[in-house]
């Protein structure tokens, strides 16, 4: 699925009740909230979607698909939007299943304006938390990236806890060398010390050794 570049928030509504549709469409604006609707989840994925924090509120009964099974083939394609599920036929097991793929609410109807004011709001929040933290990985891939493959050898086995003289040793260089090296690595990283640079390290590899 195609994404354009934009970063207001946006509501994504996939229902095929027009009424409720016009409802929430109305219900958002309220609160400065763009949002864009959708009568069923073919309708959404054939969508360019734009890259921008916000949520999806999905209808367990669409014409075209479960509302649940829709939900778990978001995140097959790509689609890591939040999601608020909302029917009128819900019971415990479909609430449960839909909590476990993710969803931050599950909204029975008839539900109060208040209530998906506040599930869409929190699902949001946690939108832009997860775009904080994918920005922040990113630019630490970026960062090891300008550095050579010797300096992220060596990055590699500092963070493992090795002396100079132990890197130098693994890598077959001289001690001095491996020093270079290592301050270039944290120039180039952008950390002071050892502890950031460990941190660094756990995002490009979360299960290397300790």
């Amino acid at each position: 699925m195609p994404l354009l570049s934009d970063q207001k928030s946006i509501v994504h509504v996939v229902d095929d009740d027009a009424s409720m549709r016009e409802a929430l469409h109305g219900l958002f604006l309220s609160i400065g909230l763009e949002t864009r609707t959708y009568a069923s989840a073919q309708d959404f994925l054939a969508t360019a979607v734009p890259d921008s924090p916000g949520c999806l509120i999905i209808d367990v009964r669409l014409p075209d698909m479960n509302g649940l099974d829709f939900q778990a083939q978001l995140s097959q394609t790509g689609v890591q939007l939040p999601v608020v599920m909302m029917t009128g036929y819900g019971d415990i097991p479909m609430s449960v299943r839909a909590m476990k793929c993710g969803a931050v609410d599950f909204l029975p109807k008839p539900f109060k304006d208040q209530d998906m004011l506040d599930a869409v709001l929190a699902a949001i929040e946690r939108d832009r938390q997860r775009r904080a933290q994918d920005g922040d990985v990113s630019k630490v891939r970026e960062r090891f990236g300008t550095l050579s493959p010797r300096e992220q050898q060596v990055m590699l086995l500092v963070t493992e806890g090795k002396m100079n003289k132990q890197v130098a040793g693994d890598l077959g260089i001289s001690e001095i060398t491996a020093k270079i090296h290592r301050g270039a690595v944290m120039r180039k990283m952008g950390v002071r010390t050892l502890a950031d640079l460990i941190r660094m390290a756990d995002v490009i590899n979360p299960r290397r050794r300790p």
